[in-house]
């Protein structure tokens, strides 16, 4: 079992930057491709943002936030990082990250443990 808490959300202006933290506790993280996903106002579903390999070798990305997100690990943390540049107001949304035993992938229904997520406001 793993438990996830997110944190590092807020309110930004448009152009500027958060950093989000995704630290676990129960089984190691190294074991788990990471995820983050987010779900923006009104809509039903968690979009996929970015995801990272066990080893951190492998790293991917939604169009939308590519050259802007980079998602980074520390596994001897035992913790998940998005930095988080250049936000726009389409960031706005509610950022959850996840960990999987699949292979890394943007598929949420392969990853099995989710945190509580953290509110990412970005005015415009």
């Amino acid at each position: 079992q793993v438990q996830l808490v997110e944190s590092g959300g807020g309110l930004v202006q448009a152009g500027g930057s958060l950093r989000l933290s995704c630290a676990a506790s129960g089984r190691t993280l190294s074991y788990y491709a990471m995820g983050w996903f987010r779900q923006a106002p009104g809509k039903k579903e968690r979009e996929f943002v970015a995801a990272i390999s066990q080893s951190g070798g492998a790293r991917y990305y939604t169009d939308s936030v590519k050259g802007r997100f980079t998602i980074s690990r520390d596994n001897a943390k035992n913790t998940v990082y998005l930095q988080m540049n250049s936000l726009k107001s389409e960031d706005t949304a509610v950022y959850y990250c996840a960990a999987g035993s699949a292979p890394v992938n943007n598929d949420r229904n392969k990853y099995t443990y989710w945190g509580q997520g953290t509110q990412v406001t970005v005015s415009s």
